[in-house]
C-alpha cells in the first residue's frame, strides 16, 4: 500500500474511534446526521477520510448509511433493543464461567481499574463515559475468557447496547446500583465459576428491566459542540 493511502487509512480510523467514543458516551444522540462536509470540518481531513471512518462504523452497525440522505447515528427499534440484551443473555453468562476458570490477579486488578474508573466518571458528571466504561467491563471479561469470537460478538453487542441505553433508559440510578459488577469481580477472583455466571445472568435481566422500551425521539444536535476536538 502506498504512504498517501496508509496516511488515509490511519486518519479514517482514529476519526471513526473517536466518532465511536462519542457516540458511546452519549455526546451524540441517536439520529443524528453526521454530515461528510462538517464532520471533515472538525477534524480537518477530506471527505474521503471522513466517507471511510463512516463505512467502519457503518460496519460496526453504529451508523446507518442511507442513500441519496447520508450517514445516521444509529436508531435501534424496540425490536432490536430487546434481540440485542436476549443475544446478550445467552452470550454473556457462559462466557463468564469460563473467564472464572482463568482469572489471575492481573485481571482483577484490571477489572478493578474499570470500576474506579466508572466511579470517577460519575463522580465529575460525565455518566455516558461511566457507562462506556461499564461497557468495557465486560468487553474484558469476555478477553479474559479467551474466545476470541465471542469477545468480538459481546463487544458489537455492547456498542448496540449503548445507543439502546441512549434512547430507553428510563433509571439513570441504575448506574450507580454497582453492587453487581464488584459481587462479580469478587466470584471470578475466587474462580466460582457458577456464581459468576447467574450473576451476569441477573445483572444484564437488572439492565434490562432499566430500560423503558417504548419508541422514543431524541432532540437534533450540534455536531461543532458533541465533537470538540
Amino acid at each position: 500500500m502506498a504512504p498517501k493511502e496508509n496516511a488515509r487509512d490511519t486518519a479514517s480510523t482514529k476519526v471513526a474511534e473517536a466518532l465511536a467514543e462519542a457516540i458511546h458516551e452519549h455526546r451524540i444522540a441517536p439520529g443524528t446526521k453526521l454530515n461528510e462536509d462538517e464532520v471533515g470540518e472538525i477534524y480537518g481531513v477530506s471527505r474521503t477520510v471522513i466517507r471511510a471512518a463512516l463505512q467502519q462504523l457503518a460496519h460496526q452497525r453504529l451508523v446507518e448509511l442511507k442513500r441519496n440522505r447520508g450517514a445516521f447515528v444509529a436508531r435501534p427499534t424496540v425490536k432490536e433493543a430487546r434481540e440485542v440484551f436476549e443475544a446478550r443473555a445467552l452470550l454473556e453468562p457462559t462466557m463468564t464461567r469460563h473467564a472464572a476458570a482463568r482469572m489471575t490477579d492481573a485481571d482483577v486488578a484490571v477489572l478493578q481499574s474499570h470500576i474506579d474508573a466508572e466511579h470517577a466518571a460519575l463522580a465529575a458528571g460525565q455518566t455516558g463515559k461511566a457507562l462506556q466504561l461499564s461497557g468495557q467491563f465486560h468487553i474484558e471479561v469476555a478477553r479474559i475468557a479467551d474466545q476470541s469470537t465471542i469477545e468480538e460478538i459481546i463487544a458489537q453487542l455492547v456498542a448496540r447496547s449503548s445507543l439502546i441505553i441512549a434512547l430507553y433508559w428510563q433509571r439513570r440510578a441504575a448506574l450507580c446500583e454497582s453492587n453487581a459488577h464488584h459481587a462479580l469481580i469478587k466470584a471470578l477472583a475466587n474462580k466460582d465459576g457458577a456464581l459468576a455466571e447467574e450473576l451476569m445472568k441477573n445483572h444484564l435481566l437488572d439492565l434490562l428491566t432499566s430500560l423503558d422500551l417504548r419508541e422514543q425521539t431524541s432532540a437534533p444536535q450540534s455536531l461543532s459542540e458533541a465533537l470538540k476536538v
